[in-house]
């Protein structure tokens, strides 16, 4: 019930429309953890719990999971849904038919969300979604009850709010050219979560570390046969530029 609840929370909101919106406060800079495998472990339990319910990631497969240290057994036993096999690509398990019957569209699917909103604002897709996952707070002229400092007037409740708990933001008005406007201040805590501050903010950036491996899981394999590739240029435009003295040095 605690999946299904939270996937329908997550559904309800992260519309392509979301995705797309610009944000409208400076990002915090996501920590950076695609080679932490206890991160992305982590990050990959708070995925399929929170977000795998509605959202699909059809473009990764469970067995891909292998590539952050975990066994076909733990994944078939913790990660995948009891219909879906290893080899299965990583499906919501919510009706597409029922899910636009109720939302009015399908949920996004997140495999590429990490890599779509970089470069939008200014910032990377990982700041984005850390900064985006923690800053709800709860706004009863809402039609679900939140609202979110990042993007103001969101329409997908707090997924993660049995973690964070419940806040508020504190706004104070100030004068500004003339006009009374409110200023952000803060959020107060109204209700606490499961977990503290800094757990939750830890956890965020275990999910969007696994976000970020997950639209690019190769990366680390680029890179390093990227550096590889350099390294060889570099000998080669050496002895190449060598061999030219040497085809050369006779003539004049």
């Amino acid at each position: 019930m605690k999946k299904i609840l939270m996937g329908l929370a997550l559904a309800l909101g992260m519309s392509g429309a979301v995705l797309a919106a610009g944000a409208s406060i400076p990002m915090d800079k996501a920590p950076y953890r695609v080679n932490d495998m206890t991160a992305l472990q982590n990050g990959a339990k708070l995925f399929v719990n929170y977000c795998l319910n509605c959202h699909s990631a059809a473009f990764m497969r469970y067995n891909r999971l292998r590539d952050i240290g975990l066994t076909d057994k733990q994944i078939q036993e913790n990660m995948a849904f009891s219909t879906d096999k290893i080899g299965d690509t990583m499906k919501a398990s919510i009706n597409p038919a029922q899910a636009k019957e109720w939302f009015g569209a399908n949920p996004p699917d997140l495999t590429l969300v990490a890599r779509s909103r970089a470069a939008m604002g200014g910032h990377t897709g990982p700041d984005y979604l850390y900064t985006f996952l923690r800053t709800y707070y709860r706004d009863d002229t809402k039609a679900t009850g939140w609202n979110n400092r990042a993007f103001q007037a969101v329409g997908m409740p707090n997924p993660l709010w049995e973690l964070q708990g419940q806040r508020v933001a504190v706004y104070e008005k100030v004068e500004q050219h003339g006009q009374e406007v409110d200023v952000f201040k803060g959020f107060q805590q109204v209700k606490a979560g499961t977990m503290s501050e800094q757990e939750f903010d830890h956890a965020v950036g275990d999910l969007v570390a696994f976000m970020q491996w997950m639209a690019e899981p190769a990366q680390k394999t680029r890179v390093r046969v990227g550096v590889w590739v350099m390294i060889f240029l570099g000998l080669f435009a050496l002895v190449a530029w060598r061999l030219n003295a040497a085809f050369w040095k006779d003539v004049k």
